[in-house]
This record gives C-alpha cells, structure tokens and sequence, in this order.
C-alpha cells in the first residue's frame, strides 16, 4: 500500500545517495558461540541500504538512550566485528568521544541508534546539537536506523515508557518523518491502544507501527516498503476516522535469514 503524502518537502541528497530511513522493533538477537548479541537481519538491511560496497560498511552505534550504557557499546562492537562492520560509537556521556562529531557521523554509511528512554535521548542530542548534525546526515545519504526509541526519534512522536511504567505520549522528536511512530506493537499490549486514542483525538498524526523484527524504510519522507526479520509479523498504518482511528495492515516482506 502507499502512505499517506508526506507534509513536508524531501530532502536533496548532496552526496548522490537519497536521503533513507529504517525504523524499527528489530535488529538484534541473542548471540551464539563467543558474542553476547548479534545483528540480526534488519541491521544489515540498513547497510545494503547504504549501498556501501568494495570496503567494510563503516556503521556508527549511538546508545545515548541507555546512557551510553559501556557494556552495551562492547556487546555492538563484538556484534560488528562478526558482521564485518567497521563500528564507531558516538558517545555523549560524559562529553562526547569525538572532537569533529558532525565530520564523524557524517562518513559513516549507516547510524543505528539503540533503544531506551527516547525522552532522555532528545534531551541530551539537542543539548550538543546533534539532532541538526543528524538532519545534514540524512540529508547527505547516510542511513539513519534504529530499535523502539531509535525509531520514534525520527518521526514527529510516538509512545512512550520514558516518563515511568504507564506510556505516555511523546510529541516531540525530530520530526524528519512527518508521522507518528508506534514500536513493540504486537509485544507490548499498551502500545496499540494508546496509539489509537492519540490518533483519534489529534494527538498524532497518522502512525506508522511495526511489530517486534519489523522495520519500514522511507525514501525522503514516503514509506516505500516494510520488511521484517521474522515470520508472522505486520506492519501497521493508523489513521484518523471521524472520532476515531482505523488500522490498515500492510505485510511486509521477508528478508534473508543472517546466519
């Protein structure tokens, strides 16, 4: 199916490459052999979006959400390096790790963003301007991906558990999506629900949703495709209906087992 128009003008890519999202539930699996967690089928599709070829895929993992959490930052680099990704971790806590942050991100092929507090994550990207660093990214051909709060960052909101247990709406992100954003759909039984009301009353616009080991990609700001990690899963789009919202599934397409 098509999305409905996008709001907002696509950007021009300066490098070639169309500006491209991935957002998603998805991306990584429990480890086997030496590696804790393994990059799933999602992540890789983020870099065939890309279309690095001939040289190891230089990926940037930005875990500002979970506090730029060390032990995680281990866990994706072994995950990398299995993967034969170059890795580079953008970190913000306690200062960032790179001094040219915007000459980082912007060689990289893929920025996957970690999920956690997405609340915290815009908080903290806008304090170093990062969120404006992410924007000329996108807007130069680097893939912007991510899982739950690395997917609703790049949209204009969505739900949330950064405020505590009970989801709260969020109506405040990037916004370089002009559309809601509803992760752990099928996971979390508060997720649709409360979608459906913050769609029905205005609270946000129409919502783009994803099942666990599932991700839409968008080309400038139109959904092109949905696509998924596992079998049985849906992506979703909600949209207002009078007083109401209504759901239309959209099945998305399998992509190759990661071995």
């Amino acid at each position: 199916m098509t999305a409905a128009p996008a709001t907002t003008p696509s950007p021009s890519p300066s490098k070639g490459r169309e500006p491209t999202i991935l957002a998603t539930s998805g991306g990584h699996r429990a480890g086997g052999g030496r590696t804790m967690v393994m990059f799933d089928a999602l992540v890789h599709h983020a870099v065939e979006l890309s279309g690095a070829h001939g040289r190891r895929p230089r990926v940037m993992y930005v875990g500002t959400a979970i506090g730029d959490a060390e032990h995680f930052t281990a866990r994706m680099s072994e995950a990398a390096r299995v993967a034969g990704f170059d890795l580079t971790p953008l970190q913000l806590f306690p200062m960032p790790n790179h001094e040219d942050v915007e000459g980082t991100v912007l060689d990289q092929d893929v920025v996957w963003v970690m999920g956690g507090s997405v609340a915290n994550l815009l908080a903290v990207w806008r304090a170093h301007g990062l969120d404006h660093i992410l924007r000329r990214a996108w807007q130069s051909g680097v893939v912007l991906s991510g899982v739950s709060a690395g997917s609703i960052c790049w949209f204009q909101g969505g739900t949330t558990d950064s405020f505590g247990p009970e989801l709260r709406p969020l109506t405040d992100a990037l916004g370089f999506l002009p559309y809601g954003n509803g992760v752990h759909y099928d996971t979390d039984p508060g997720r649709r629900p409360l979608v459906h009301r913050l769609v029905a009353n205005g609270t946000l616009p129409v919502t783009h949703c994803t099942d666990d080991g599932v991700g839409l990609v968008y080309r400038g700001t139109e959904l092109t495709e949905a696509v998924t990690e596992l079998p049985g899963k849906g992506a979703y789009v909600v949209t207002r209906d009078g007083d109401s919202a209504a759901e239309e599934r959209i099945e998305p397409r399998r992509l190759p087992t990661v071995d």
